[in-house]
């Protein structure tokens, strides 16, 4: 009985990771069937100032899923051979966004900024974790410096445009948490390059706890936009610095996270038939020129 219970943890975390890879598969294989035979809205979302930001997300999930792989080691091959195949195309979708704001008139990042530009930011620092894992240092300072350079120019650009506003939908209003999502990521992508979690790792995340409060500050909002990002970086918080106040933050925001999962998944499950559809209000933003 004894031996039961203490298996149980890891029995869960096994069934979490599976039903986890099990969902990414199914997503994976449904964005395929949209590509055959959607591909017109495929090569829209690839042109438009936001939908472009999304298509790092499978990505991300797939780094995050390979990153918690219960039987898989960061040093063997089959890991190194992964974590390629996904950040191959984070880097490819980097060199195309970030090089229109360079060289493209219509695409400059003062016009098409938006809170979802943060997602490659998340993308690039979960590829520099992925990589310190595997022991190469330069390459996660690489992709690490890479994501928070860019983070920092979108960060100031959002802050002098946010009370405009009018170019982003407000049906897109939960990428809000991105706002704390970004450096919570950086915090944690620094602690595995560092080793510890040092004193870069707390200002991140105490920037990230700052954005949160922020959120606080503003009920409405906060209910739409808050989400699971901060969860994990309070629990390595909490693990180094061993003082009550870490501990009670960590329980604050893990007890947050499971009830916004639970909230999301049933708002997901109810408006379902939309999500199956194109959303006017997203592609009514897009000017033909864009398209």
């Amino acid at each position: 009985m004894v031996h039961l219970h203490s298996d149980l943890p890891s029995m869960a975390s096994y069934l979490l990771w599976y039903l986890a890879l099990a969902t990414q598969v199914s997503l994976c294989f449904l964005y395929a069937f949209k590509c055959i035979f959607f591909f017109d809205l495929v090569k829209e979302e690839f042109s438009h100032y936001i939908g472009v930001n999304y298509l790092y997300a499978p990505f991300i999930s797939c780094l995050l899923l390979l990153q918690s792989a219960p039987l898989l080691e960061p040093h063997s091959v089959l890991y190194k051979t992964l974590f390629w195949l996904f950040a191959a195309p984070v880097l490819t979708l980097d060199t195309k966004l970030y090089g229109q704001w360079f060289t493209t008139e219509k695409r400059f990042l003062s016009i098409m900024a938006n809170p979802a530009s943060q997602v490659s930011v998340i993308a690039n620092l979960v590829a520099a974790r992925g990589a310190a894992e595997m022991g190469w240092r330069e390459c996660a300072l690489c992709l690490f410096s890479l994501g928070m350079v860019h983070y920092l120019v979108i960060f100031v650009t959002l802050y002098q445009r946010l009370p405009g506003g009018n170019n982003f939908p407000t049906t897109l209003r939960p990428v809000f948490f991105l706002f704390f999502a970004a450096p919570a990521t950086g915090s944690l992508a620094w602690n595995y390059i560092s080793g510890t979690f040092d004193t870069v790792a707390k200002m991140l995340f105490f920037l990230s706890l700052f954005i949160f409060v922020s959120l606080v500050c503003r009920p409405t909002l906060l209910k739409k936009s808050i989400k699971d990002s901060t969860l994990h970086d309070s629990v390595q918080y909490a693990q180094e610095v061993k003082d009550d106040v870490a501990t009670a933050l960590m329980f604050i925001f893990c007890s947050i996270s499971v009830l916004i999962f639970l909230g999301v998944m049933l708002l997901t499950a109810a408006n379902s038939k939309r999500l199956l559809r194109r959303d006017p209000v997203l592609w009514s933003a897009t000017s033909p020129n864009d398209r």
